[in-house]
Order: structure tokens, then sequence, then C-alpha cells
């Protein structure tokens, strides 16, 4: 009934935390829990098969007083570039002007310049579903002069310095993940024929090259959740269980804006029937703020080789309700692989004396399930049929060009060539190629980008030499200029 009350898992690199997150996983989704978690090594996948019975695990299992049963748990898997799951995505208006600011790494005045373009879409009925809407947005604001008189200026220098960091942000795959269908997170929530929860498993080693979009998604989803799903006040058991492996990802650089909503978010939607469990290697890698909000703790082992090791050792320490029989900080540095220390609430919210523990063993696969195995468990899975397939309607972008009296396919063509259209966008086309994306758009090749760069400079010293020449004809023609 207490796991809403979130928590974390802590510990050095080797020291079994994956596992522990594996362990909880399942005793969660054996009660008909949802779940949902971040994979960074791929390890994770394995809770969909039964575990292999290995002796390591049948002697803990006796240990520990519970009978090892192999075991295989419902999965489905997720994937933000669609490779290794489900696509996940959401649109640029879901995201919101504050994530988007930070994704994009922008300043204070260029973050006030999306935050205008969202206003301006809001007022002009222009949805924003992906990065194409929020160019041609952007072009739209700073052609209006209505919008400088209403909101303030919107200098040129402002909306290009976006207009790039857009095209980093989709260089890094971000246009797979902005767009539609956009994710209903309430089929996160889901169970079995058994009843058991459905474990849902985010594949993120390759969104882990990209460390904003990965804690700019994860921040995406709780917000998300808190606005969506219904007040249930303090139920029996949650509806559902995050957790978010890597957790410094999300507070690392974070604006304060940001950290307070995501310290309202936890704070709040534990009445949602949702937990949240914080995965990292150290304790104070997650604000004070928040962590004084998880009430369930595992710590594995910590090392204290530097100053700052030792500050960590006495911080996670000081988090327990502490247990006269041993020193908390010694037991941290002496715990074994697959030992922690623990401390769950007890009835009426009070955290239990802090326990040194061996943890029990998975029963299902602990390690990655092969390429074939995953495969087989996405063909089969209910939602392919709801998410697989990308859908491009009508939206700002379409909307803007019908406006300018462009056809639609005319822009799409500009687009295509990186913005280039016409002859340059031919030669582009020829001589560089670009990837084609499930929109029908292409992101720009090194080759092209080459291309582009020296089209333009010969664009500009084309022109120059066409306006001298121009100047020569029209003295020639009228006599000559006298000084």
């Amino acid at each position: 009934k207490l796991a809403n009350r979130h928590g974390l898992v802590a510990g050095a690199t080797g020291t079994g935390k994956t596992v522990s997150l594996q362990v909880l996983a399942e005793g969660l989704s054996r009660q008909g829990v949802a779940v949902f978690a971040a994979d960074i090594k791929g390890d994770l996948s394995g809770i969909a098969a039964p575990g292999q019975g290995k002796d390591v695990f049948v002697k803990r299992a006796a240990e520990v007083g519970i009978d090892y049963r192999a075991e295989a748990f419902p999965v489905v898997f997720w994937d933000v570039f669609g490779e290794q799951g489900h696509p996940i995505r959401a649109t640029v208006t879901e995201m919101g002007p504050l994530l988007l600011a930070r994704l994009l790494e922008l300043n204070d005045t260029q973050e006030g310049v999306l935050n205008i373009a969202f206003r301006v879409a809001d007022e002009n009925n222009l949805p924003i579903l992906d990065l194409k809407d929020l160019r041609a947005l952007l072009d739209f604001v700073v052609e209006q002069p209505e919008v400088q008189t209403k909101y303030g200026n919107v200098s040129k220098a402002s909306i290009g310095a976006i207009q790039r960091s857009l095209l980093t942000l989709e260089n890094q795959g971000a246009d797979k993940f902005l767009g539609e269908p956009a994710l209903e997170l309430t089929d996160f929530i889901r169970t079995d024929a058994q009843g058991r929860g459905v474990v849902n498993i985010l594949a993120a080693d390759k969104l882990m090259s990209s460390p904003r979009l990965y804690a700019s998604f994860l921040v995406w989803m709780l917000s998300e959740l808190f606005e969506t799903l219904p007040e249930v006040g303090d139920p029996e058991k949650p509806k559902l269980v995050f957790f978010f492996d890597e957790a410094h990802l999300l507070f690392n650089d974070a604006p304060k804006a940001l950290l307070d909503a995501v310290q309202q978010v936890v704070r709040l939607i534990r009445s949602k029937g949702v937990g949240v469990y914080f995965v990292t290697q150290n304790p104070l890698d997650v604000p004070e703020t928040v962590l004084g909000q998880l009430g369930n703790k595992i710590q594995h082992a910590l090392r204290a080789f530097t100053p700052r090791d030792q500050k960590a050792v006495r911080a996670a320490a000081e988090t327990f309700r502490q247990n006269p029989s041993f020193d908390t900080s010694k037991a941290i540095l002496e715990l074994a692989v697959g030992e922690a220390l623990v401390s769950m609430l007890e009835n009426g919210g009070v955290p239990s004396v802090v326990e040194r523990t061996m943890m029990a063993p998975p029963m299902a696969r602990v390690g990655p399930l092969t390429p074939d195995e995953r495969r087989q468990i996405m063909a089969a899975s209910p939602l392919g049929h709801k998410y697989d397939q990308t859908i491009d309607r009508e939206s700002a972008y379409e909307m803007l060009a019908g406006r300018k009296g462009l056809p639609t396919d005319t822009a799409e063509g500009a687009q295509d060539s990186g913005g280039l259209g016409g002859l340059l966008g031919q030669i582009g086309s020829v001589l560089g190629g670009g990837s084609t994306t499930g929109k029908g758009r292409q992101r720009m090749s090194v080759t092209e980008q080459v291309i582009r760069a020296a089209a333009q400079s010969f664009a500009r010293s084309a022109s120059t030499q066409i306006a001298r020449e121009a100047g020569k004809i029209l003295r020639n023609t009228l006599g000559g200029v006298k000084r």
C-alpha cells in the first residue's frame, strides 16, 4: 500500500542496483501494479523471460526463506527512436515552452521568444505538433509587426539561434519523438489475463547519448501523468510505479523553475496513485527538496575514495532511521554485492529502522533478451497498431503555408531540400542525398550541409557581382557620373 510514497535505490556501479530494480518490478507486477522503467544497459529486458535457475539464485532464495520459481512477466517495449520498441511520441505543444527551452539550451531571451511563439500559436489556433510546425511558427512570428507591438521585440537573431538549436536537436533524433500519434499515458496502466501488472520498459541505451532529451522526456511523462490521471486519494495500492534510472540527469543544470515543477509533481502525484523511484549512484544526485519526499530506501554499497564520496556516505546514512545495533555509515562501506540497507514505510507512514539485509533473487532472467525474443514480444503486443505508424495531419506548418498561398507540396519540397528549394534543392538531392524520415521529410546529410553552405556563399558572391555589373551598365547608359 505504501509503494506510492516514492523511493530511492542508490549505490555504486556493480553493487546490484539494477537487480534490485528488477526484484521490485517483479513484486509490483505480481500485485497487479503496472511498472515503467528505463533500461539503460539493456539488462532489464530479461524480465520478459523466465529465470534460468542458477545455483547462486536458488541458494540465495533458500537463505532468505523463499522458494525459487522461474517466472516471466508481461512486458511492453518502448523506444523514443522506434527501433527496439513501440515509438513514444509527444507533440511540441504537450512538451511546452519550459521543457523545450531546456532541451534546446536556450538563454533567457530566447526562452522568452519561444514563450511568445506559443502564445501566438494559441491565439491563432495553430497546432504545434512537430518540429516543422515550430519552425514555420517562428518564421511567422518574426514577420508579424503586431507581435512586436504586443509582446516586445522579437529579433531575427534570437529566431535564428532557436532555429539552429532545433537543427541540432533534430540531428539527435528528437524529430522522431516530437510528433503524432502522441502517447496516451493510460496505456502504461494495464494488466494481463492473470491480473499481473504490465512492465513497460523503455530502451534507453541510445537515448542516453542525448541526456537532455532523456531527462526532458522523463519530466514530461511525470507532468502529463499528473495532469491526466484523476485524484484517487490514498488507494490500497498504486496504479503505476515509475523507476527513473540515472536520476541525476533529471537535475543536472536544471533551471529553478524546472526543479520546482519536479518537486511539486513528486509531492502531489502520490494522490493520483503513482509512485516514483529514483535510481542513482549517489544520494546527493537528488536535490534535498525531492529526497525528503522519498520514504522507501534501498542503499547498496558506496565507495569513499574522495572527500565528496565520504560526504555522500554520511548523507546516505543520515537519511535512515538509525539502528542501534550497527553503525550505518560503516555498514554502507562494507556491503557486499546483493546486500543492502533497507528502510520502508510502516503503517502510519513512519520509516522503519534501517536493516542490513540480503536482497531476494529475481525470478525472471537476469540479463538481456536476444533480438529475436524482443521482436517476438513486440509483434505480439496489442499496442503496435496504435503507435507504430506515424501520423502527419494538418497543423501549423500546412496552415501557414496556405496563408502564404504556397501549395503544401511545394513547401514540403523546400523542407526536403533543407529549405533551399528549386535548383539548389535538386543539386543537393543529386550530390548529397538525405535520410528520409517516416514523414517523407529529409534530414540533411553532411554532404548536403556543405553544399548548402557553399551554395549560400555562391549566391551571396553572385548577387554582389551582379549588382556591380548592373551599376556599370547604368552609369554607361546615363553617360557616367561626374565628380
